[in-house]
């Protein structure tokens, strides 16, 4: 097992991340731009084996997901820029190990993949939404650093009055995940 320490969890907003307990945090930022330079520097500076990124997300009503709900990413896809894959890509794979880590620790969450979109609404062919998973995911990739992105429901996509919005159970549930999906994911991590 690694020890926690070389684990960097990463959120958009102070909100989201739990009280560190013997790893490390980042605050990325909102959005994909800075989630990617955050993400990058940290990672370049820290050197960790592995990423957890965490967060509050959208759903579509269709897709029947009740707040609070946690969701294991497989896959992130960045909905923003539309060039062929072959310029830049759109969809980079969880390590198929995170997600065995992230399943053992919460067995009953959907895995499913998460799209990322600067703006809300923006993604297309996605169930959950957010909008830094992508950035953070792809600066790991690159830095060759396996990394997972775990979402807990918020809101649906549709709902525009953001007053109905399950915030405060989403945090909740985040800070309540985070200790177990680190736990498990440094089992994992070398």
């Amino acid at each position: 097992m690694t020890n926690i320490s070389r684990i960097l969890v990463v959120a958009a907003t102070d909100r989201e991340l739990a009280a560190a307990a013997g790893w490390r945090t980042l605050c990325c930022g909102v959005g994909p731009v800075d989630a990617a330079a955050a993400t990058a520097a940290a990672v370049a500076l820290a050197r960790p084996v592995a990423i957890l990124h965490i967060g509050i997300a959208g759903t579509r009503r269709a897709r029947a997901l009740p707040p609070a709900t946690l969701v294991i990413g497989t896959e992130a896809r960045y909905h923003d820029l539309s060039v062929p894959s072959h310029l830049a890509p759109s969809v980079v794979v969880t390590s198929p190990t995170l997600v065995a880590a992230a399943a053992r620790a919460f067995p009953d969450a959907p895995r499913l993949a998460i799209g990322t979109s600067g703006r809300i609404g923006g993604t297309i062919d996605t169930d959950v939404e957010a909008m830094e998973g992508y950035a953070v995911l792809r600066a790991a990739q690159m830095a060759g650093v396996p990394a997972i992105e775990v979402r807990v429901i918020s809101n649906e996509i549709e709902q525009e009055d953001r007053k109905l919005w399950q915030f405060e159970a989403a945090f909740a549930a985040v800070h309540a995940a985070t200790p177990r999906l680190v736990e498990e994911v440094a089992r994992c991590a070398s």
